[in-house]
């Protein structure tokens, strides 16, 4: 694909293990020739797998992909304890018992599924009083961490061909630590459990599509990502590529009359009443959101708020 076609977009990246995210974030800014670029999603060195990278003015989409779910393939490794809690850290605990059986696995998985407190590790890009967390466990120094609330939407536990190991699927939500979700099945096993491997599959949401049914729907997978090196050769394949407009599918799109229009880029609120009958904005409710279009394509985010002179579409967001 034509890199002059790439900008404001999000790139779709496989990260490699041994590359930190901002690594891949300077690969796309050479590849593409762009100053500015940002990840959603921080990815350990250790993980591999989908690694969405904005960029230029897609950089402002970043509030918008932050709280989505994600689809991991982990390996746990059991009777093994580290400080770090995967395999690059410090054995601390060795288990030299019998070890649990995979239907031991299967029958404890269901305790960890559901809405959870997790405590964040000390190995991770938290911070606290400005310092990032795993800074302060380099130096050797633990603080009390609040826990934060979670969702586990399903783990689904599968044999691996390695001793000792087990493949683990996991759906959850923002801010789930899978190495800490391994140690606290280990724990819970008796028997201690490290990560000895991570792979984000896939990076979406889960949405409700019928009356009590939930799907996960994603907007970026590892099927559609580009390579790293196929990346730093500039080779980036369309399907790897993301329109900002397209993070908003839910979103109508409209378009404002010509006076309207610049009004309404220029800071303007726009009231329905003034709208003409066939507007597909006319009979909007209160909160509804929109994709706001000009005559150089998809710019802006507009929201129905409630005036003193009624209601009206406001920019909330300017692309």
């Amino acid at each position: 694909m034509n890199n002059t076609n790439l900008q404001n977009c999000i790139i779709n990246v496989f990260k490699p293990e041994g590359i930190t995210s901002q690594g891949v974030v300077t690969a796309v800014k050479r590849a593409l020739n762009v100053k500015t670029a940002g990840h959603c999603g921080t990815l350990d060195p250790l993980a591999t797998g989908v690694l969405p990278v904005m960029v230029e003015r897609a950089v402002k989409a970043s509030e918008y992909l932050t709280d989505h779910d994600k689809l991991y393939l982990a390996k746990m490794k059991l009777g093994v304890v580290t400080d770090t809690g995967d395999i690059t850290g410090n054995v601390l605990k060795t288990f030299e018992g019998k070890l649990p059986t995979f239907s031991d696995i299967v029958e404890i998985i269901p305790r960890f599924k559901g809405e959870i407190i997790q405590i964040p590790p000390m190995y991770s890009a938290l911070k606290m009083d400005g310092k990032k967390l795993y800074d302060l466990a380099r130096q050797g120094i633990e603080v009390e961490r609040k826990g934060r609330k979670i969702t586990v939407y399903s783990i689904t536990p599968e044999k691996s061909d390695a001793e000792s190991e087990i493949i683990l699927y996991v759906l959850c939500s923002r801010g789930t630590y899978i190495r800490t979700l391994i140690e606290d099945i280990g724990n819970a096993l008796g028997c201690g459990a490290t990560m000895s491997a991570l792979c984000r599959k896939a990076v979406g949401n889960v949405e409700l599509v019928d009356s009590c049914k939930k799907e996960f729907v994603p907007m970026f997978s590892d099927e559609n990502a580009v390579s790293f090196d196929d990346l730093k050769k500039g080779e980036i394949p369309e399907r790897a590529v993301t329109r900002v407009e397209d993070v908003f599918p839910k979103y109508e799109k409209i378009t404002f009359p010509d006076f309207y229009e610049r009004l309404f880029f220029s800071g303007c609120e726009i009231y329905l009443s003034k709208l003409p009958m066939e507007h597909p904005a006319k009979k909007a409710k209160l909160g509804d959101v929109f994709r706001i279009y000009g005559k150089e394509g998809f710019l802006a985010l507009g929201e129905v708020k409630e005036y003193e002179a009624g209601f009206a579409v406001k920019q909330i967001k300017r692309f």
